[in-house]
């Protein structure tokens, strides 16, 4: 029985052991930010966008507006046991550019700067306020021309 009765100790343990690690957080990160030694490179009002592509890479996201702008981003996950995983850190590099290409400004953001911004929406507002889809309907009923009715093109 001091056999089993050990061994049964040994097991205990062991799952004990095996909970403990299931239930310790693990963290992902996800996406990429040049690290301050290649941000060094960069300098506003001399380097071109080639140059910046040399220096910290491509981004995963540009601007659209005038000259534009390169974004880095890069988050950090905790993971823990079955609960959603959390947002411990992020970091945005924002790259601006003037229209002739060259930098203008180079910025860090991190996660205690930032807000929650919709980057897509896609919900389309009706310019018809307070009218139902009948009275809609009906209202158009008198705004047939006859040419409309007859096929007329002109």
């Amino acid at each position: 029985m001091g056999r089993l009765g050990s061994g049964m100790k040994r097991g205990a343990a062991m799952l004990m052991l095996v909970v403990l690690a299931a239930c310790s957080a693990q963290y992902r990160n996800h996406g990429y930010v040049p690290r301050d030694e290649d941000l060094e490179k960069v300098v506003v009002g001399e380097s071109t966008q080639e140059t910046v592509a040399r220096a910290v890479g491509r981004p995963s996201s540009t601007g659209l507006l005038t000259g534009g702008a390169w974004y880095y981003v890069g988050s950090r996950f905790r993971h823990y046991g079955g609960k959603a995983p959390q947002e411990v850190d992020r970091q945005v590099v924002a790259i601006t550019f003037d229209e002739g290409g060259t930098v203008e400004n180079v910025e860090r953001f991190g996660l205690e700067d930032g807000q929650a911004v919709v980057l897509s929406r896609r919900v389309t507002d009706s310019n018809i306020k307070g009218l139902s889809f009948l009275r809609q309907l009906l209202g158009n009923i008198g705004n047939i021309s006859a040419g409309q009715v007859l096929g007329d093109n002109s």
